[in-house]
């Protein structure tokens, strides 16, 4: 049986590799790495993306909710600041989220780049009003004005470049 999301028909034997390789990619690479956050950020939204191709919503969860528990666990992407990062775990979920369904919406409307655009406002917007948010309130540092502000736009785009190359060598690589 083949279930059909956006450009790729994927099998159900397949979504479950899948959604195990996302997950365990959106944890690790932000509890392994935790620096540059660039390239964290990168990865992270590309598996975010590649989420919105390739699974039903039902399997969106642990890609959205796997990557900020991964920084948090690790403490180091903020160094002293990690536990200020409490604050913003909903509001980073609600931009994750924000991403896959905004994209998943307007794909078949305008097209792969313009949705990555789209989205990448959307959850940039959100994570950059809350971090000013809390930095008015002298509830967080100004250190998270740039890493949920244009950090966040910088790498979420980057993420859709990536997951927009990977996916079309996907869906262009003979099956066996």
């Amino acid at each position: 049986m083949q279930v059909k999301t956006l450009p790729l028909p994927v099998s159900s034997y397949l979504i479950k590799w899948i959604v195990i390789g996302l997950s365990c990619l959106s944890f690790i690479i932000p509890f392994s790495l935790g620096h540059p956050q660039f390239l964290v950020g990168t990865i992270v939204n590309a598996a975010l993306f590649s989420s919105a191709i390739l699974l039903p919503k039902k399997f969106f969860w642990p890609v959205i909710i796997l990557p900020s528990l991964g920084v948090l666990s690790r403490g180091l992407i903020f160094g002293p600041f990690t536990p200020f990062l409490i604050y913003f775990l909903p509001f980073i979920w609600l931009g994750n989220m924000g991403l896959i369904f905004v994209f998943k919406k307007t794909f078949t409307k305008v097209g792969f780049s313009t949705s990555v655009l789209i989205s990448s406002l959307a959850k940039f917007c959100l994570l950059y009003i809350s971090a000013q948010i809390f930095f008015s309130l002298k509830i967080v540092p100004n250190v998270f004005l740039v890493s949920m502000g244009f950090n966040q736009l910088l790498t979420t785009i980057s993420g859709g470049i990536i997951a927009f190359f990977i996916l079309n060598y996907a869906r262009r690589k003979p099956r066996s």
